[in-house]
């Protein structure tokens, strides 16, 4: 049994019950990086087994992983924040188990993507999640493609890129589409702006950008 386990995006008390519980009972977690999750555990006082399965390694070894399932192991999947597959490592081991019939459940839980698309103030009714862009290699590609979106559009991006990107983001899109950008979600220092490109260029020209992005835009009308 595999369960895929989300984790607070910022704030601790963000977790739920039952993924303490599952936490608790299963025989091996999976962690994108056990430090940063052994804060977690240690804050509810969970003892299990922690091993490191991310991007880098995931190839390697899901077929010992699969094996151990196989055998009858319970293992919980966690990332460093939110919720494992989005923008994280979990798409093999989930594709493979399902191929073997081993069973995989997902827990509801934190995403980041969800509380930004609400709080930007921009139709929810149809949207996109692209993630991270490309850095180099297809980004203006992908930025010409997105230019003729009109589903609102959501996307991660690292603080010291934010600036350049929304300086991207005029280029490709026009100053005045509208945009918001959220950071430091469920922290002390929460922040969500709202405007057009432009607007928003201007404020953060202006201050020191920290914590993980999230940037919610409008689609083409």
């Amino acid at each position: 049994m595999l369960y895929i386990v989300p984790t607070p995006i910022g704030n601790l008390l963000d977790i739920t019950l039952r993924a303490l519980e599952v936490l608790k009972q299963v025989d091996l977690i999976l962690a994108e990086d056990t430090r940063t999750s052994g804060k977690l555990l240690n804050h509810y006082q969970i003892t299990r087994p922690l091993t490191t399965y991310h991007m880098h390694n995931e190839h390697q070894i899901v077929p010992h992983l699969v094996s151990q399932l196989q055998e009858g192991k319970k293992m919980a999947m966690i990332s460093d924040a939110g919720t494992p597959g989005i923008s994280d490592a979990a798409f093999l081991l989930v594709r493979e188990c399902i191929k073997q019939g081993i069973k995989v459940e997902c827990l509801p839980g934190a995403t980041a993507f969800v509380p930004a698309l609400v709080n930007s103030g921009l139709p929810m009714t149809r949207f996109t999640f692209e993630g991270f862009l490309p850095p180099k290699k297809g980004r203006q590609t992908m930025l010409k493609k997105l230019a003729e979106e009109d589903r609102t559009m959501i996307i991660y991006e690292s603080p010291h890129r934010l600036l350049k990107t929304l300086q991207e983001f005029v280029q490709y899109f026009g100053a005045d589409r509208q945009c918001s950008v959220s950071r430091e979600l469920s922290k002390m220092y929460e922040e969500n702006a709202h405007g057009t490109l432009q607007e928003l260029v201007e404020h953060f020209q202006k201050k020191e950008v920290k914590g993980e992005i999230v940037i919610v835009l409008a689609g083409k009308e």
